[in-house]
């Protein structure tokens, strides 16, 4: 189990330890990665009862495919180097307040009726004026704030105080 988790823990002070430098910085040998797309929790019975607008509140059977596609790639010998997931996770979800994405490399968002879009800039390449950054999100049984923090205002200060109260308040 501890194995299992320091795959997890191999991204520190902007190394993946899993990509070592001295490993990969000349070509050796060909390899593989693993892309899937859109899991997109809810939209298979959206789509079937037709009523993607309201008929994601079940998840079953995209959890049932999703890990189906993790087994899958569990049992490959050899092993990808990587695997990553593009698109989208969920397509709805009973009670959702906000939506959070990032792509744009900047801030942004809006609402419509209760529904809040959030959109985080970049850690990167910033096409705004927003610095490099990352957005704290606090949930409660009420509420759901955040708030985008700098990189630098991040590590020096950490969360700041109201964010803080509001996690101790439960």
């Amino acid at each position: 189990m501890a194995e299992e988790r320091d795959v997890f823990l191999r991204a520190r002070g902007r190394t993946l330890s899993a990509f070592r430098e001295d490993d990969e910085c000349q070509w050796k040998a060909p390899f593989y990665f693993i892309q899937g797309a859109d899991p997109q929790f809810g939209l298979m019975k959206a789509w079937a009862i037709g009523d993607c607008d309201n008929g994601g509140d079940e998840w079953e059977e995209e959890i049932k495919l999703t890990e189906q596609a993790v087994q899958a790639i569990n049992q490959l010998n050899p092993k990808p180097k990587f695997f990553v997931l593009c698109g989208d996770l969920i397509h709805g979800m009973p009670g959702i307040k906000a939506v959070f994405s990032g792509h744009y490399h900047r801030n942004a968002g809006g609402s419509y009726k209760d529904l809040e879009m959030v959109v985080s800039s970049a850690i990167g390449c910033q096409l705004g004026e927003d610095t490099h950054g990352l957005r704290v999100v606090i949930v409660t049984a009420e509420k759901i704030v955040h708030r985008y923090c700098s990189l630098n205002d991040l590590s020096s200060q950490g969360i700041e105080k109201e964010l803080m109260d509001l996690i101790k308040q439960n």
